[in-house]
């Protein structure tokens, strides 16, 4: 495979971020409240490991680095694209090329994890998937370890979701990102972009393998729940906007 050079990589990444604030506005607040309760949590550990799951082009993995540059951080991912774009411009961060929804990823990290995040990532796991990685994140988990997922995910109540989406939309109008470029335009364009080109062949082949994705319908109380099910005793959204959630779980 054509190897992207860092060049290439950062003007991609960089276009991917504004892509992504067009849908989390506040998505620079987002990653800081993350990894100011992950360096919370895993303050006095010498060498913290940190599992990024679901990390597409690394932008959280890479600000989780430059917080924490003492910390084994892994990047899981199953998209060829996005992580080759990582591997190409972000260094001291392990990268894995795993489905989250197999278990196939546990061989790729060690057996004791002291943190592990998700950015606008986990909702694609259905139901079943995500309480089953619940639960083995609890079972790696070790004492006062933390979870943290960033993502959009409903308070479930009809009349509320839709107040919620209106606060993201506003919000997204009000700081100026509401024209940046879509999710399908950024994608079209990587798809037809000569530099990108393997990476791009490797993504279609391997969406033929695996078929499209699904996604979960559990509501911010459901994924509570269902974490403190898996083992988390401490459960609870600490930062929201709209339906924009930072939900975290502390393994006691």
């Amino acid at each position: 495979m054509t190897q992207v050079t860092n060049d290439v990589a950062e003007a991609w990444l960089r276009r991917w971020d504004a892509q992504q604030e067009r849908y989390v506005a506040d998505r620079e607040e987002r990653f800081t409240v993350l990894c100011d309760i992950v360096e919370t949590a895993v303050e006095g550990v010498a060498e913290p490991v940190i599992v990024d799951l679901g990390c597409g082009p690394g932008s959280l993995a890479a600000r989780l680095r430059d917080r924490l540059p003492h910390a084994m951080i892994i990047g899981i991912d199953s998209d060829p694209l996005l992580l080759g774009l990582a591997r190409a411009h972000y260094t001291g961060i392990t990268w894995v090329d795993a489905d989250l929804s197999k278990r196939e990823w546990l061989a790729e990290v060690p057996p004791v994890i002291h943190a592990a995040v998700s950015t606008t990532a986990l909702h694609w796991l259905d139901n079943d998937q995500l309480l089953e990685l619940y639960r083995t994140l609890s079972g790696l988990m070790a004492p006062g370890g933390v979870f943290v997922n960033g993502d959009h995910i409903k308070v479930g109540d009809e009349r509320l979701d839709k107040l919620a989406e209106v606060i993201r939309h506003r919000r997204a109008a009000r700081v100026g990102v509401q024209d940046n470029e879509d999710w399908g335009a950024w994608w079209d364009a990587v798809n037809s972009a000569p530099e990108l080109s393997a990476l791009a062949q490797a993504r279609i082949e391997r969406k033929a393998k695996t078929g499209s994705h699904n996604e979960n319908t559990l509501s911010i109380t459901g994924q509570a729940d269902a974490l403190r099910t898996a083992g988390f005793e401490h459960v609870a959204p600490l930062w929201q906007v709209g339906d924009d959630h930072v939900l975290v779980a502390i393994k006691a």
